[in-house]
């Protein structure tokens, strides 16, 4: 399969850091949409801003995401999360090492890591609110790991959520899918397969990065460009799309716009 696909996913400044610091998901709650009593958000931002016009360079993205209910009720479950991502980039994966989801299945976050570290990709955070009969609803937070790997064929990305009170993991397969309109790239997840009957996923952050060599020289998970005329600094382009399909049938999306800088 090709190595171009689309791209969304930020910070190239203080790469380590980004790779080796937890994601905080409090705070401002970015860009919403509302449907009845259900509210999405999204924010996220890309680095550097600052891209070559007419060539590749590596990239990193930050997305916060996450589900509310302006009444206080109960949220719903989501069966199917679909993150889009924009045409301007490219994501390769050749020669980066893949993970097989049976590694990550029963592991805690440190044996995921252990198991998968060469395929590492991105690291973030979940919550979950967990409804059982009889009891009141919990909330969960969960280390989010991502590594590369195939399912089924097709490229994607491997979501490990472990968390440790109550001591729980879970490995959400995100496929690299085709996009629509101005988000060629889909990552496609079935939440309900992954989590089970009872959580229903309230906000996730994710830092998506990853240099590594190849054959001697140094490639890149995520790359871009701010393919824009030579009389303009500046572009404004679609950035990300979420996706959430409820138990019941209904969906509710948001998109969110950023810039970036020519140089």
């Amino acid at each position: 399969m090709g190595k171009r696909c689309l791209i969304c996913l930020a910070l190239a400044a203080a790469v380590a850091a980004l790779v080796s610091t937890p994601i905080g998901i409090d705070g401002a709650s970015g860009e919403q949409t509302q449907r009845g009593a259900l509210v999405s958000s999204l924010k996220g931002e890309l680095r550097p801003l600052a891209l070559p016009r007419d060539r590749l360079a590596p990239i990193a993205i930050h997305l916060e995401g996450g589900l509310r209910t302006a009444d206080r009720s109960l949220l719903p479950r989501v069966t199917k999360l679909e993150i889009g991502l924009p045409g301007q980039g490219a994501l390769s994966t050749r020669g980066l090492p893949t993970c097989p989801p049976r590694r990550l299945r029963a592991t805690k976050t440190a044996e995921a890591l252990g198991a998968c570290r060469r395929a590492l990709v991105g690291r973030g955070r979940l919550d979950a609110v967990v409804a059982l009969r009889n009891q009141a609803p919990f909330l969960v937070r969960a280390r989010l790991l991502a590594f590369n790997s195939r399912v089924g064929g097709h490229r994607a990305v491997l979501l490990h959520a472990g968390a440790g009170n109550p001591p729980t993991s879970s490995v959400l397969p995100l496929r690299v899918q085709p996009g629509s309109g101005r988000f060629g790239t889909a990552l496609v997840g079935r939440v309900d397969a992954a989590l089970g009957p009872w959580p229903r996923l309230r906000r996730f952050a994710i830092t998506l990065y990853r240099r590594y060599a190849y054959r001697g020289s140094r490639r890149s998970y995520l790359s871009a460009s701010c393919p824009v005329p030579p009389a303009l600094p500046a572009a404004f382009f679609s950035f990300a799309r979420t996706s959430y399909t409820l138990a019941d049938g209904a969906h509710i999306a948001l998109a969110i716009g950023r810039s970036c800088r020519a140089r």
